[in-house]
């Protein structure tokens, strides 16, 4: 397609983990689609270039230097920022946002997003999970439960490639699995003291988005087999990870129906009085920032949480003065995000004589046991509970020769990290705006993040204290010690909400295909339509809802109904 064309069959806001899947999808479906890219070209392969550094290769042997990191207090707080991933990360002065309470918005802007960082841990919500609010009273009911999404969860999960085990856990559903990684002894050993404990909680492997062995629709990709490297936030030159890169924006690319435009940032979508539908998309150019204004009969709205909040809200017109199909005056409210804050650490007398091999991309994990089935604390909903045990270098000694270089390469004790991943409950008072003074290097207004804790997720924290320390005692371990991160929402990565689905356009901004109440060629399926956030990692769901609304609009395209 030449790219001075601005008439598309579809327009896709971000090409991170959904908008992706946007691309993938409606051009495999026969769309000709524009995704646009606020950040820079990110090749697959050819622009990770940190991706065989040995330690030696960096100044810094990877890490950030005092300095560099006063200059950017918020970004370098995140795990994943080091000297060799650095470049993937936007930094604090490059987008400003105001924040009324701490908040640390960690970004990515270039093609593929945060798909190129992100975690990959990768469940399944359980019928529970979509029942929740209805059942305990928060929110608002989702339009949509598990049976409407269990066939999109395989799709997607036999495309991007999920390691796990059939669990056969009702709380936390099985789903298309490429094998398992395997604990190491020590592990298994805590899973069998905790599950003969605890029977209703269950100790499983962590499921992870990694190829643990490719299968042809992988190799078609010109995937491989994950090494266990455990670089992944680098760039995979294997593409053994899933992310837009290695997969669906080459898959997107392959149909002829793509054009990709980079360095455009999206200021608002425009409103057409006449027919009631967006017609198309206000661009700034990053760069030289001329303004251009792209037409597409249908647009799907994934810049990530908050950049896609901001976006709607900044979409004003006479019809939709507070932000496009913000009749209710919701949109920008009711953000949640997940609680990281409890940590725990143990010792355990492990075999001395076994180790482990590798670097294993997850961590085991034991599904949420609190509220699951009915609500029986004095908080709402509950946690999901991540650990692993290794075996760290022994006490640097003093000492000369070959004696002193042998000891000091023995392994030491068996250590164990255990941390909480929290549900949050969404409310009115955790919100985004626009600022009416501050704009950005673009023109556009900054975004004003009001988001903090509550009394239930400090409740919820303690009672993760408690339980993961009974739990860990009984599994006879010792020195345990539990302490409160104390960091401000966002390090999670994990923000929610905003432009939730529900059933009625007077207390939700979607509906159970993801398109705005009103304004149905507009669909928004990344973190930002969440009605809840479930304790699952949700970057799985967010593909699932993806792929199902892509195949609803191009249908609804082709039929002339959008």
């Amino acid at each position: 397609m030449p790219e001075q064309n601005t008439q598309f069959d579809a327009i896709v806001i971000g090409s991170g983990i959904s908008g992706g899947w946007a691309a993938k999808e409606l051009c495999e479906k026969g769309l000709k689609t524009l995704v646009l890219e606020r950040g820079r070209n990110v090749v697959h392969k050819k622009d990770y270039p940190t991706a065989n550094f040995n330690p030696w290769d960096m100044p810094h042997r990877g890490k950030i230097p005092p300095p560099e990191m006063d200059l950017d207090p918020i970004v370098s707080n995140c795990y994943a920022y080091k000297e060799d991933t650095k470049h993937f990360f936007v930094k604090d002065n490059e987008h400003p946002y105001i924040q009324e309470k701490p908040f640390s918005w960690i970004r990515g802007y270039q093609v593929g997003g945060k798909s190129l960082l992100w975690a990959r841990q990768t469940q399944r919500w359980s019928k529970y999970d979509f029942e929740a609010p209805l059942r305990d009273g928060f929110a608002v009911d989702w339009p949509i439960r598990y049976n409407d999404i269990d066939a999109w969860y395989s799709y997607v999960e036999k495309f991007a490639g999920i390691s796990g085990n059939k669990d056969g856990l009702e709380v936390l559903p099985d789903g298309e699995f490429l094998p398992a990684w395997e604990m190491n002894c020590v592990e298994k050993i805590l899973q069998e003291k905790i599950m003969q404990a605890y029977p209703d909680r269950h100790v499983i492997q962590g499921r992870c988005a990694h190829l643990t062995e490719p299968t042809a629709e992988h190799l078609a990709q010109g995937r491989g087999q994950c090494m266990a490297r455990k670089l992944c936030e680098r760039g995979c030159p294997f593409g053994a990870y899933f992310s837009s890169n290695s997969s669906t924006i080459p898959a997107a690319e392959k149909t002829g129906n793509m054009l990709l435009k980079t360095n455009a940032v999206v200021e608002s979508i425009v409103y057409d009085d006449q027919t009631q539908k967006a017609s198309g998309v206000r661009v700034v150019d990053a760069i030289t920032h001329e303004v251009t204004v792209y037409n597409a009969k249908i647009i799907f709205v994934n810049a990530a949480c908050l950049n896609t909040n901001l976006i709607l809200l900044n979409s004003k017109s006479t019809r939709f003065p507070n932000g496009l199909g913000n009749d209710n005056g919701l949109m920008g409210k009711y953000i949640a995000f997940h609680n990281y804050r409890g940590n725990i650490t143990a010792q355990f007398k492990g075999p001395l004589d076994q180790y482990y091999y590798g670097r294993r991309p997850t961590q085991v994990m034991m599904p949420s046991f609190k509220n699951v089935l009915k609500q029986e604390t004095d908080f709402l909903r509950g946690y999901m509970v991540h650990f692993s045990a290794s075996r760290a270098g022994r006490p640097i000694v003093d000492g000369v020769g070959a004696a002193y270089k042998e000891a000091i390469t023995e392994p030491g004790d068996w250590s164990i990290y255990m941390m909480m991943q929290g549900e949050t409950i969404p409310k009115e008072t955790n919100h985004v705006s626009l600022s009416e003074y501050e704009r950005d290097n673009w023109g556009v207004p900054q975004l004003v993040v009001s988001v903090d804790y509550d009394e239930n997720d400090e409740k919820l924290l303690q009672d993760f204290f408690k339980e993961g320390k009974a739990m860990l005692e009984k599994a006879g371990c010792t020195k345990i010690n539990t302490w409160d991160s104390k960091q401000p929402p966002g390090l999670d990565i994990h923000e929610m909400g905003g432009v939730r689905m529900g059933k009625d356009p007077n207390t939700s901004l979607l509906n159970q295909f993801n398109q705005l109440h009103q304004c149905k060629n507009v669909f928004v399926t990344d973190g930002a339509c969440m009605t809840s956030t479930g304790n699952q990692n949700p970057s799985l769901t967010f593909m699932a809802l993806t792929a199902r609304a892509a195949d609803y609009a191009a249908e609804q395209v082709k039929l002339g109904l959008l």
